[in-house]
């Protein structure tokens, strides 16, 4: 069966390849995608699968049903994103973004056309196939609501394991990366807002000064995380955006706070919302200033099922040859809402390498990200073949 969906993923290569150009070309921001929906739908339609369209708003739903079950039930899902990211691209492609300020720089034009293509090989095997598979193409992952609203459109509903991909330009095409236990980190968010009292510019000492005591507060938070976090379970918190004041001469009585806060272990992410808001009192209490934080929850860090993971390995290792299957050492602390599949179903997300030779590859978001198209092919054939074994592995 390898060497069918060998033969099949390279047959389609040229289609891919003008999917790929026309989803980079017409790129469309978070919760917006639908054009992308409708086309997506349309070649999906095309393959001959069975479609629910208008799945977490802008999201579609895909299902093959293989001829001989077998009277297994269980219910693989495969997730690709479709939404794109507010930049203005700069690669120079001749299939460039045609949307102002709109561009595929974190490659989902790329898991998109992967996904088509597991489906469009799929398809074409399908009397063949001993299960049933559920395609999820999601929008807004970039905002992290997409899987939430899919979710809540019964995306999930039956499930019993979910794959998913995401490009890495730091592995070169060709190679897939594997990563056992977590391969992201939760991604949480926070606002802090320091209340003082306003006093003229002239004579700091009669006001409560909300700009300094916000500065030593950013200060302390970053000093104290090397010496009262446990070093092997990483955080990382930056304030991305600060707020307050009005005038020059006028002591500021408020300023806001706004940023991430990332980390890998369960039990570190569970006590930092009473750490933050200790430190945050600690500094502020002498000085008389009053406080607020705000820590909102957002994604879980993706945690790799060890079965789902192996199952990718040795398909990925029988597909391209050992030599193009990497182990990676370290999880990103990036976060996917991938994650929140994973609170329903067990599953596995591998990178796959889009890294160009011998140059200096733009990372993810960035203007000038470029993939290379020879990738999808990998991405494809690993994920069929991942595919047609989970069938013959254990549930």
């Amino acid at each position: 069966m390898l060497s069918r969906i060998q033969d099949l993923t390279d047959r389609l290569i040229p289609r891919l390849i003008e999917i790929r150009r026309h989803l980079h070309s017409h790129p469309e921001l978070s919760g917006q995608e639908y054009q992308t929906a409708a086309y997506v739908a349309g070649v999906l339609s095309s393959a001959g699968l069975r479609l629910s369209e208008g799945i977490g708003r802008t999201g579609v739903l895909a299902h093959l049903e293989g001829g001989e079950l077998n009277g297994d039930q269980r219910l693989l899902a495969i997730r690709t994103d479709m939404d794109a990211l507010p930049i203005q691209e700069r690669t120079g492609l001749e299939f460039s973004s045609r949307t102002a300020g709109v561009m595929h720089a974190c490659g989902h034009d790329i898991h998109t056309t992967v996904g088509l293509g597991v489906a469009m090989v799929l398809a074409q095997l399908r009397e063949e196939f001993p299960g049933q598979v559920r395609f999820l193409f999601q929008p807004a992952e970039e905002i992290a609501q997409g899987a939430a609203w899919m979710i809540a459109d019964g995306a999930m509903q039956g499930v019993s394991a979910i794959l998913g991909v995401h490009v890495f330009p730091s592995i070169p095409a060709g190679v897939v990366g594997i990563r056992y236990g977590a391969l992201t980190s939760a991604a949480d968010d926070l606002e802090i807002t320091i209340l003082g009292e306003s006093g003229h510019g002239a004579r700091p000492h009669e006001a409560i000064d909300a700009i300094w005591i916000a500065a030593q507060v950013v200060t302390t938070l970053q000093q104290a995380i090397s010496r009262t976090q446990n070093p092997l379970r990483p955080v990382v918190l930056s304030f991305g955006k600060i707020q307050g004041g009005r005038v020059a001469n006028v002591i500021a009585d408020q300023v806001t706070l706004t940023g991430t806060v990332r980390s890998l272990h369960p039990e570190t992410r569970s006590k930092l919302p009473a750490w933050i808001e200790q430190i945050v009192e600690s500094v502020c209490r002498p000085y008389g200033a009053r406080y607020q934080v705000d820590y909102r929850r957002g994604v879980p860090g993706v945690l790799n099922a060890p079965v789902l993971n192996q199952l990718i390995e040795s398909a990925a290792q029988e597909a391209l040859g050992p030599s193009r299957v990497q182990v990676l050492p370290e999880p990103s602390l990036g976060a996917e809402d991938f994650a929140m599949y994973l609170q329903h179903a067990p599953g596995a997300m591998f990178r796959l390498g889009v890294g160009r030779p011998d140059v200096q590859n733009p990372p993810l978001h960035h203007p000038q990200f470029d993939a290379d198209e020879s990738a999808i092919a990998v991405g494809v054939k690993t994920l069929a073949y991942s595919a047609w074994k989970y069938w013959r592995t254990e549930d």
